[in-house]
């Protein structure tokens, strides 16, 4: 079904009370969890609809379509995360083009991206991608060498990048009691490393998404990605970013 700017409008009133309920049960607010909304393979019109009703955080999977659509989309008031996996001889084409990557998960990548980031004269926010469940089908850090990672990219003094926080996805074959141990699991994660390496900046925490986000606030996620509860099912064939 295509949507319409009402629709979009809805959607989002739908889950902005959705995370207030699920704030509300776990003592919080919903003034520090970001809502970052998954326009992956979707028109620009979807983006430019959703800025209209407020929405401001945006999320991209792919080089191709997050840099499409600002060529389309020319606001500066859009912030763009990267959510997707990143190869390192991707990195010049998104360092200085978004404001946070959500899946830092080598040094290789973390050096790239510092150095372009560094020479466009800027500093990239980026979250470091933890596989808390050693999920085989995920991508990111597996939780026991999340301690020795952060030491190398201290030791490396990365100019261009600053470390915000940890992510991760939930396990796509687990009850939503387990996704949300696995929340719980990240949350004292990062909880662990601000206390160990100091970094109170280490204080985000990206995770949920349309289906589980909920139990992610509860368990003190800061960023939320939602995609098809705003935008519906992504369609089996990315569209043109420049389709109007």
């Amino acid at each position: 079904m295509l949507l319409t700017a009402d629709n979009i409008q809805q959607n989002l009133d739908v889950v902005h009370e959705r995370m207030r309920e699920a704030a509300r049960q776990s003592g919080r607010t919903t003034d520090d969890i970001r809502l970052v909304a998954v326009s992956k393979y979707m028109p620009a019109r979807y983006v430019e609809w959703a800025m209209s009703a407020g929405q401001h955080c945006f999320g991209e999977n792919t080089v191709q379509d997050v840099l499409a659509k600002q060529q389309q989309i020319k606001n500066p008031n859009i912030e763009w995360h990267f959510i997707g996996h990143l190869q390192s001889n991707k990195a010049k084409l998104i360092a200085g083009n978004i404001d946070w990557l959500h899946t830092l998960d080598s040094i290789k990548l973390a050096t790239r991206l510092s150095a372009k980031a560094s020479s466009s004269k800027q500093v990239l926010k980026v979250l470091l991608q933890v596989n808390i469940a050693d999920d085989p089908d995920k991508f990111g850090l597996a939780a026991t060498a999340l301690p020795s990672f952060i030491e190398e990219i201290l030791k490396a003094d990365l100019a261009g990048i600053q470390l915000r926080g940890l992510m991760t996805i939930g396990r796509r074959e687990a009850t939503l009691d387990e996704r949300q141990a696995d929340f719980a699991a990240l949350r004292e994660l990062r909880d662990d490393c601000i206390t160990r390496f100091e970094l109170p900046c280490l204080n985000e925490l990206s995770m949920g998404m349309s289906g589980d986000f909920e139990a992610a606030i509860i368990e003190g996620s800061t960023m939320v990605r939602v995609g098809s509860a705003l935008f519906g099912a992504r369609p089996a064939v990315p569209a043109n970013p420049s389709d109007t």
